[in-house]
């Protein structure tokens, strides 16, 4: 456990560095900290804004009315009595001038040794190379669970009484609250529970999500996917949903405190439409975590650096509303190729190693679902044990497997799966993929609403003796796949060996 930011903060005040520069988008918490720090050591605390000025003011020479304000609070501060505090709100905008850059510099040599500090409280660093010496820099994070329950029993405290609001949690619902409130900040937590409270008259976690979503939309970087899909909806795979369901209450405290780490990620190698993609959609749905997709594609722009730097913002979007499933579909695509020969200057080799140690490396509750279907360009560093906790195999579906996709997609499309010989129309479609036994039952409900007429078993076994899969366009290629998988890879489903069927040859082609 590292030092409280509160705590590193008066440390540093103590030892009276003369300027910190605090980051944090919570003007008012960080500011009731300092507050609190400067009762503590008996200094007097001044706050200075663009809009309203410094206040209190400072006891000082009469200044220039007709400078900018934030060279007059500069000058003041030079003149200032020892044992103060001084907050410069977003001080970052004029950073850029060269007389406030040299009177920070000023500033800095008065102070150094005497018990007064200067902090500028900004949202973003912005610091210009001739401060950097001067200047010690703080990231104030964003509230622990500690404090976010601290603010729910506030929020409980002031409602208490109220007849018309239902205000009890088991220990397990007030843990899930709190933790889906991970990655908000106090007033968007408050508020959240205020909202829950006005709309539902009770603490609802579909609220929380929605605000994540929107800090998620603001960031450029990621998609937000709603919590839809459900593991039920994915047909097979039993193995796969076993590990997952095991890992589904790994993020709780009563997990930490039985010795488990956070889960890191599955890598889901196979087929294409095998189901991959709806896999990692329903982990989200499954463990009641808010879904982010990072497209590659997004990340990579045009000037030096800027594109580790995009990939720096999107991580740190993902990490402030953790936990989460953060989804890298089509991994190849993004990170494919990562041969000395790119010709980009080596943008994607700095981009591939910044997400390298980022997966080595990270701490927040970032649950990390690639999936890829070319096995064949993706960089070796990324399958080596310890970057995800298990690389699966998604096969194509076996007889079974294609039955109860078939009753899924035939359910979800409001037939009744047992009014159909599903086991005849499953020997039809062997060798065909999951998002292609779905196409099965739309070409046939196609057929049938053209003829005027209701969905018939002789319309899904005309679709299925009709299509041509990928198994038999690709079979060369997926067999190798299987031969890779084989030692390689857990599979995902309980075949004794990996079917080696493919799509026998249309019987009735008309």
């Amino acid at each position: 456990m590292g030092i409280h930011p509160v705590q590193e903060i008066e440390t540093l005040i103590r030892a009276r560095y003369p300027i910190l520069y605090i980051i944090s988008s919570e003007e008012r918490r960080v500011e009731q900290a300092i507050e609190s720090i400067a009762k503590t050591l008996g200094r007097t605390l001044h706050t200075w804004s663009i809009s309203r000025g410094l206040h209190p003011e400072l006891p000082s020479k009469p200044q220039d009315t007709r400078l900018p304000g934030e060279i007059t609070v500069l000058a003041q501060v030079l003149d200032a009595k020892e044992r103060r505090i001084i907050v410069l709100r977003d001080f970052h905008f004029f950073l850029t001038d060269r007389a406030v850059i040299r009177l920070l510099r000023d500033v800095a040599n008065r102070m150094r040794g005497e018990a007064i500090t200067v902090i500028i409280l900004s949202p973003v660093l912005k610091l210009p190379p001739e401060l950097e010496k001067d200047i010690t820099v703080l990231n104030f994070p964003l509230p622990t669970a500690a404090e976010l329950e601290a603010k729910l029993n506030d929020v409980i405290q002031a409602m208490r009484g109220r007849e018309d609001v239902d205000l009890e949690l088991t220990p397990e619902e007030r843990e899930q609250l709190i933790r889906s409130a991970q990655g908000l900040t106090l007033d968007e937590a408050e508020n959240c529970l205020a909202r829950s409270l006005v709309q539902h008259r009770t603490f609802q976690i579909d609220v929380m999500l929605e605000e994540k979503k929107q800090i998620i939309q603001k960031s450029g970087m990621l998609e937000f996917y709603p919590p839809i899909a459900k593991l039920s909806d994915v047909g097979g795979h039993e193995l796969l949903k076993e590990w997952l369901q095991q890992r589904g209450s790994a993020f709780t405290d009563k997990a930490r405190a039985f010795g488990l780490p956070e889960p890191k990620g599955v890598l889901l190698l196979g087929v294409q439409g095998t189901g991959k993609s709806l896999v990692a959609k329903a982990i989200s749905a499954a463990w009641n975590l808010p879904l982010l997709k990072l497209d590659v594609g997004r990340i990579f722009g045009s000037f030096v650096g800027q594109s580790e730097e995009n990939l720096r913002k999107a991580i740190a979007v993902a990490e402030s509303v953790a936990p989460c499933v953060l989804w890298i579909d089509e991994l190849e695509k993004g990170f494919g190729g990562m041969s000395g020969s790119s010709s980009d200057s080596g943008t994607s080799q700095r981009v591939f190693a910044t997400f390298l140690s980022w997966m080595q490396e990270k701490t927040k509750p970032v649950f990390l679902v690639a999936t890829a279907n070319d096995v064949t360009k993706l960089p070796p560093e990324l399958l080596r044990k310890g970057r995800f906790d298990e690389i699966f195999f998604i096969d194509l579906p076996d007889g079974p497997e294609r039955s109860d996709i078939l009753a899924i997609h035939l359910r979800k499309r409001k037939r009744d799966p047992a009014q159909f010989n599903l086991r005849g129309l499953s020997e039809i479609t062997a060798g065909f993929s999951g998002a292609e036994l779905e196409q099965v039952v739309v070409a046939a409900l196609f057929s049938a609403f053209h003829a005027g007429r209701e969905l018939s078993q002789a319309d899904l076994e005309h679709e299925g003796r009709s299509q041509v899969p990928l198994s038999r366009m690709m079979k060369e290629d997926i067999a190798w796949l299987r031969d890779w998988a084989k030692l390689r890879t857990r599979p995902s489903s309980r075949h004794d060996e990996f079917e080696q069927e493919t799509a026998p040859l249309p019987t009735n082609p008309a």
